[in-house]
């Protein structure tokens, strides 16, 4: 349905999109940097899920519609600032604790807390919904058929490599955050950066326009 070539630039742009520095990828890296490799995957695909509900949204018409209320477009912007906050107090409380979790596996928190983190912190943003409103639609031609599927597939496909990105960017912050946590007081001062990272964020997300 839709053409290779166009498909080929498809990715090529969204890759380049997914690379650029930007608020999920500092998310990632602090994440994984601060709290090991499981957390800054898991963050990751947590993320890269929730671009498969900005999808759904952009493709059923549901994004436009939510957005076009200013109201509800700031709602849910500080929405997403507050649940940044909420991570942020959270890194700030269990600073350190990745020292602790080489010491005792067991203290580690499972891959599906990070990740529900990672998917929340990416739905609540209405940037990350705008941006599929935008972007998709300009790779998609009602001339080769009903516009929907075609929206569908590129936001699929959007998602999917952007899974394949932020897991390895999670996997090598992890791997550097894992010789960094060797020292415990240099553990601490890392998950208080990251957390400091969360409040710059919270406070960008909430004070940005549209």
């Amino acid at each position: 349905m839709i053409p290779f070539e166009v498909l080929l630039a498809f990715l090529a742009a969204s890759a380049l999109i997914t690379i650029a520095p930007g608020p999920d990828n500092l998310m990632v890296l602090s994440v994984g940097i601060s709290r090991g490799r499981t957390a800054g995957i898991g963050f990751g695909l947590g993320c890269a899920l929730g671009c498969f509900v900005h999808t759904l949204w952009a493709t059923l018409g549901i994004g436009a519609v939510v957005l076009a209320s200013e109201e509800t477009f700031t709602t849910l912007k500080m929405a997403g600032a507050a649940y940044l906050v909420y991570i942020g107090i959270q890194a700030w409380r269990h600073a350190g604790k990745m020292a602790m979790i080489q010491l005792d596996p067991a203290a580690a928190e499972p891959l599906s807390v990070h990740l529900r983190r990672g998917f929340i912190a990416n739905v609540v943003n209405p940037k990350v919904a705008l941006f599929f409103i935008a972007f998709l639609p300009q790779f998609a031609d009602p001339t080769r058929g009903a516009v929907w599927p075609q929206l569908l597939l590129l936001g699929a496909l959007f998602a999917a490599l952007t899974v394949a990105i932020f897991g390895t960017l999670g996997w090598f912050a992890g791997s550097v955050g894992a010789r960094l946590q060797k020292k415990p007081v240099l553990a601490v001062w890392l998950d208080r950066c990251a957390g400091a990272i969360f409040f710059l964020l919270a406070l960008h997300l909430a004070t940005s326009g549209r």
